[in-house]
């Protein structure tokens, strides 16, 4: 099926003055278009709602919410909505690397489940442990996640510890903890049986994965699925959006304890202090 901004350049010279108006602006503003109403985009197009409409029953939908819809739907389908042929356009490779990163972030902000979310957070508040697992590419975001949740709570493990196996660790994980699975392609063989451990001994596990991990999140039982796409203007994968989730989460759970928060925050700075770690500006 042609995308919505295929449908508008195919169709864009039968379209009324006032109609490409709208056209033109979409075209221009096309990652954001899902948060947008028809008020809002007559009133940035600077034409009447009426022609908003119009414009989207020439497309083939019956209500401008029809649309939105569909968009929402590929967006949690995994599909990046500017495609490669969008986010290799442009002048230089730095204006191609910023448009792509700028659609893996409006993907992954756009898919994700504000009452899940809220859950993820609750849990973090309230778990008696927090164990992070993160194997090749996903140790640096796993490492950076526990560093930032330290700073608002404590019991939070990374697992295993250097040079160490799962199983030692694993086998005292309870209910009451809380584990999160970071786990980006290409992942070692290992994360799938330790799903099926933890599901077994009824943890509470987030993962975190790129949207296209389909096994994960139909074969392995998790309680919660977070997903940042990876896409990036050339090989290697990019990991902004993942580390833009580890932000959230961590300025999520301190809101959601602020006062017990912020006093491990003074108590941690004090201590920077008395062991003279950091350097005085």
């Amino acid at each position: 099926m042609q995308q919505l901004d295929e449908r508008l350049r195919a169709c864009f010279n039968e379209l009324s003055p006032q109609e490409q108006r709208v056209a033109s602006f979409i075209m221009d503003h096309f990652d954001d278009l899902v948060g947008y109403n028809s008020a809002e985009l007559a009133r940035l197009s600077g034409v009447s709602k009426a022609t908003v409409s119009r414009l989207f029953r020439h497309l083939g939908y019956e209500r401008f919410k029809d649309m939105r819809d569909e968009l929402r739907t590929l967006r949690q389908s995994g599909m990046p909505l500017t495609g490669e042929r969008d986010a290799v356009q442009g002048n230089t490779l730095l204006a191609r690397h910023y448009k792509q990163e700028m659609a893996n972030l409006t993907q992954w902000v756009n898919a994700l489940d504000a009452s899940l979310f809220d859950e993820v957070i609750a849990a973090l508040a309230s778990a008696r442990r927090v164990f992070i697992v993160g194997l090749r590419n996903s140790a640096p975001v796993a490492l950076h996640l526990r560093q930032q949740l330290m700073q608002s709570r404590g019991n939070v493990w990374l697992m295993p510890q250097p040079g160490q196996t799962l199983a030692e660790e694993v086998v005292d994980i309870t209910p009451e903890d809380l584990v999160i699975v970071v786990a980006f392609r290409r992942r070692s063989r290992v994360i799938r049986p330790l799903l099926e451990a933890l599901q077994s001994q009824q943890a509470q596990v987030l993962v975190i994965s790129e949207p296209q991990a389909t096994r994960i999140r139909t074969r392995c039982r998790c309680r919660w699925h977070f997903a940042t796409p990876l896409d990036s203007v050339s090989a290697f994968d990019s990991y902004s959006s993942a580390m833009s989730l580890v932000n959230l989460l961590a300025n999520a759970l301190l809101h959601s304890t602020l006062s017990e928060g912020r006093q491990r925050i003074h108590h941690i700075a004090d201590l920077y202090h008395t062991l003279d770690e950091l350097e005085q500006r």
